[in-house]
């Protein structure tokens, strides 16, 4: 089935007070539920589902004071997926530090009323999880909010189902895992810097720090960006921290699980 969604225009949303700002890849997706009460009326009527994705935005901007409503997506009971803050934008749900390493989707449940996810709202956020992947670049991780971040959410029994792997309801599986990147040969050369260093062994490094979501000129010159960028890298993956590409840092940046 071919993923049902709300664009921000059908669902009503208000304009972000500024610009998002921008992510090309994620390790994957932190998945949320609402914390409060959810009417179990909404099950019903989907209409009862854009006032409460409507309500939620509200809160994030008025309460919270954030651009918008802070999810990627939201799922509803009817495997309808709400647009949020959409694909290769910063999500704000995840938590201070934690918003850049996941996209944020909600399912609308809570810990009262609504508790138990329907297989449609289950479907929907593996719909958008999908989505995610195709358009924004997320990696294969499925976590739940509490996953790094001292909180409830997503709930015990939404995050049973994310510790079993997020199966589709039915018997089927979760979304298939992305296709692991390209792994080209180390090029035999240490890039490093001072002084600037140029050549496609160079861009093809960039180009896979970007995509893991670093921040990185892609201009195929390894020079003070680049080396800090590899630092940063070394330092995350407990490696030898010289901003030096070798063939272990190189290896790394294709090979190395993200934490």
């Amino acid at each position: 089935m071919a993923i049902d969604l709300v664009s921000r225009e059908a669902w009503g949303a208000r304009a972000p007070r500024g610009s998002y700002s921008t992510l090309t890849s994620t390790k994957g997706v932190k998945v949320h539920y609402t914390g409060g009460r959810v009417e179990p009326a909404i099950v019903d009527d989907h209409a009862k589902c854009v006032a409460m994705v409507k309500s939620i935005q509200n809160f994030h901007m008025d309460g919270n004071g954030w651009l918008d409503i802070g999810y990627s997506m939201v799922a509803c009971p009817h495997r309808k997926v709400f647009v949020g803050r959409g694909p290769k934008h910063l999500p704000a749900a995840n938590g201070p530090g934690l918003n850049s390493g996941h996209y944020a989707v909600l399912g609308l449940v809570g810990d009262s009323g609504l508790v138990q996810p329907p297989d449609a709202m289950l479907h929907g956020i593996l719909d958008a999880i999908e989505y995610l992947r195709e358009k924004g670049g997320a990696g294969a991780a499925i976590k739940g909010h509490r996953d790094g971040y001292s909180t409830d959410c997503p709930g015990d029994t939404l995050y049973a189902w994310v510790k079993k792997g997020a199966p589709r309801p039915g018997g089927g599986t979760g979304p298939a895992d992305p296709p692991p990147a390209e792994h080209p040969q180390w090029p035999g050369r240490l890039l490093s810097y001072p002084p600037v260093m140029r050549g496609d062994d160079v861009r093809t490094w960039q180009v896979q720090m970007d995509k893991r979501g670093w921040t990185i000129d892609v201009d195929g010159a390894y020079g003070p960006g680049s080396r800090d960028v590899c630092r940063e890298f070394q330092q995350e993956q407990h490696l030898d921290v010289d901003g030096v590409v070798g063939e272990i840092t190189w290896d790394a940046a294709f090979e190395a699980p993200a934490p």
